[in-house]
């Protein structure tokens, strides 16, 4: 049954600062148990969390403190067991969280483990639902943002690349892996002489090492002939329809394997091999992405946060955890409606990785100005002057005057280019003629590129005007995503979307929590303008 906690409001006698030393009290005040109790502990909302459980039956354990311990687990990055002892023993702990006697209230292990796969179900069960923590993540940063006077206009976005807890599997070794858990799934009576094999000390050694080049391709498909007989026998079985271990090994088969008409199964090449094919038997979710000359197995973290310069210090203002196949642009083209409504957002900076024409689309919709320090790829000119250079209707695209002032006879667009024409004489005499796109027809010479090249040329153009801004202003973002790796988001300690989510989301509130923490025991000094010597104007801030 759900109970808020509000027990914490109300003062107790025994109190173990009623009985410290004045000087040990100013210590514990100047710590951050304080800063954390008022502005986390006291901030959590309990009752989105009222849905995790029943209308019967004895009270929860408190929801406020539970998650502050999370927060707290990733604040010190510990272990569960560490957690409990600080929990036991740790005053710090216990002040913030609430509790004022040392001793006073006891948290098994399993309650703890309770909550989180209360959550995790939540999350798996409900995706269209409300986020039981980024309500709380939210609820957290506007009262950091108010109580830190921190603006968040001006914002800058990035993704980074992480792993769940699974490692780097080739096709081989996450064939045999389906194929360990179907067999286990089956009863042992039920097993074929072959089925039984799988399960021997022997099998994985025979099949995965000492395997030679030559013979990859015949033990791979021995082991997926294998995965399907295993699948007969599953289907088969009662009970057995809707269980994981079937569904993963009939995934594998259709993404791994091609049917021929005459029902001959044959292992597909690895070019055919989507991005989006199961990557490893424990995690359904992660997803395979290159980048440059690597590939990465798992998912994508997409973060936003301020990035005023009137700011002392910023705060993570969104994020979203997608498999690592999904584009940059269409991870931040979903978000943006939401950071506008959350945060209200003015103006964005991102890289070239953000740059479409959708996004561009959504961000006027949303009334956000999207500033780009580059665009993925090179300005392919062909030796050719640039687009940017023709004189062209904002409107219509038309081209109005071309770079050696010449205007033309006629121009007009078609649905994706724009042409213009001009005289023979205007284009012989021109002393750019050789480095124009003007082509000499018989009665005229004519001009005709995209208009998609158009419009990527004056965002080159607007992006060279402002590439010190921009780029000063978005680049504080990759330290940001590094402090994350830095406390374990490299590689995580869960599996499937759901749980790395939940993960994900203790670990940028956690971002916010510190950064404000250190604000509230003065560790972020104001800027200083440097008064001007000899009459001399002193320089714009940075």
């Amino acid at each position: 049954m759900f109970k808020a906690n509000i027990s914490h409001n109300q003062n107790s006698m025994f109190e173990s600062t009623e009985w410290m030393d004045t000087r040990i009290r100013k210590k514990l005040e100047k710590s951050w148990a304080p800063v954390f109790y008022e502005h986390v502990f006291c901030k959590i909302n309990e009752e989105p969390f009222a849905v995790l459980y029943g209308t019967t039956g004895n009270p929860n354990f408190p929801v406020n403190i539970m998650l502050s311990l999370e927060y707290i687990k990733h604040m010190k990055d510990c272990t569960d067991l560490e957690l409990l002892d600080d929990f036991y023993f740790d005053y710090l702990v216990n002040y913030a969280v609430g509790i004022r006697t040392l001793g006073e209230m006891n948290l098994a292990e399993r309650t703890l483990y309770y909550f989180r796969e209360r959550v995790y179900r939540y999350c798996s069960d409900n995706p269209g639902a409300d986020d039981l923590l980024f309500g709380q993540f939210l609820n957290l940063l506007k009262n950091f943002a108010k109580e830190a006077n921190v603006s968040l206009e001006e914002q800058r976005t990035d993704t980074t690349l992480f792993m769940s807890n699974i490692k780097k599997a080739g096709r081989m070794s996450l064939s045999y892996d389906v194929l360990v858990r179907a067999v286990k799934a089956i009863p042992e009576g039920r097993r074929s002489d072959t089925l039984s094999k799988v399960l021997a000390s022997d099998f994985k050694k025979e099949m995965l090492q000492n395997c030679k080049e030559a013979e990859t391709d015949g033990r791979l498909s021995t082991l997926l002939l294998l995965c399907e007989e295993a699948q007969m026998v599953l289907e088969a079985l009662v009970g057995m329809a809707e269980s994981e271990e079937l569904r993963i090994v009939k995934r594998l088969l259709r993404e791994q394997t091609d049917v021929g008409a005459d029902g001959k199964v044959t292992v597909k090449s690895k070019k055919a091999i989507a991005s989006g094919s199961l990557q490893s038997a424990f995690d359904e979710d992660a997803t395979y992405h290159r980048k440059g000359n690597a590939g990465y197995i798992g998912y994508s973290l997409e973060i936003s946060e301020s990035c005023g310069r009137e700011n002392l210090f910023q705060l993570i203002t969104d994020y979203t955890v997608v498999p690592n196949k999904v584009h940059d642009a269409e991870i931040l083209n979903n978000r943006l409606p939401a950071i506008k409504a959350n945060t209200g957002c003015a103006d964005m900076y991102v890289d070239g990785n953000f740059h479409s024409k959708d996004i561009h689309q959504t961000a006027d919709k949303n009334e956000i100005k999207l500033h780009l320090t580059n665009l993925s790829g090179g300005m392919q000119t062909g030796g050719k002057i640039s687009v940017s250079e023709f004189e062209t209707d904002k409107e219509t695209n038309i081209i109005m005057k071309c770079p050696g002032g010449h205007i033309p006879i006629s121009s007009g667009t078609s649905k994706s280019q724009t042409s213009a024409y001009f005289a023979h004489e205007a284009c012989a005499n021109c002393q750019l003629r050789e480095s124009c796109y003007s082509k000499k027809l018989k009665q005229n010479c004519m001009v005709r590129f995209d208009i998609k090249a158009i419009k990527a040329s004056q965002v080159r153009e607007t992006i060279k005007m402002n590439k010190i801004e921009n780029t000063s202003k978005r680049a504080a973002i990759e330290g940001t995503n590094s402090a994350l790796k830095r406390k374990g988001h490299d590689k995580l300690n869960v599996r499937g979307k759901a749980k790395v989510s939940t993960v994900s989301a203790l670990k940028v509130t956690v971002q916010n929590i510190k950064r404000f923490i250190k604000f509230k025991q003065g560790g972020y000094k104001p800027k200083t303008i440097i008064p001007p010597l000899c009459g001399i104007p002193a320089p714009i801030p940075c």
